[in-house]
């Protein structure tokens, strides 16, 4: 394979990477403004959780799980370009750089999980996480791209 070929599967892994941020970050803090609904008066109340968990199903179904899709994907794609395209050898996937990447993508991925599950449990009213829960994870997201991130742009600092 070209390193033009690699440039563009490596491009869209980082625009599904995007996408999977954008939205890993945002539905915590709708789960918070869901969750704070409880305390207003109806008819308001389920008016604005209604409007809310729309947007949260559609933030999870259209966004979210298609772009980690398309990130894991593209992931492995670059993953076997290496291996057999650059003729690495898997031994490739042992580099401190690579290893940390990928269980920060695993990481990533169980907090998917389980904001997916927490969906559920919120739609059911079983949910048992508050606001401020939401607001002090919110970030998580993020802390795990800036170690994925950090690895792969200081790969030959760790080699």
């Amino acid at each position: 394979m070209s390193f033009e070929a690699f440039n563009i599967v490596r491009g869209l892994h980082i625009l599904a990477v995007i996408a999977w941020m954008a939205g890993m970050l945002f539905l915590p803090r709708l789960y918070a403004y869901d969750v704070e609904q409880a305390d207003k008066a109806e008819p308001l109340r389920s008016e604005m959780q209604g409007l809310l968990r729309v947007w949260q199903r559609r933030l999870l179904k259209i966004i979210i799980n298609p772009a980690m899709n398309a990130a894991w994907i593209f992931g492995v794609w670059l993953i076997l370009i290496h291996v057999y395209g650059f003729g690495e050898g898997w031994g490739f996937v042992a580099q401190p750089w690579v290893a940390t990447k990928l269980v920060a993508v695993i990481a990533l991925s169980g907090w998917h999980g389980f904001l997916a599950g927490e969906l559920k449990r919120i739609h059911a009213g079983t949910s048992a996480r508050s606001g401020r829960f939401w607001r002090m994870t919110n970030e998580i997201p993020f802390l795990i791209a800036v170690v994925a991130v950090l690895a792969v742009t200081t790969e030959g600092v760790f080699a």
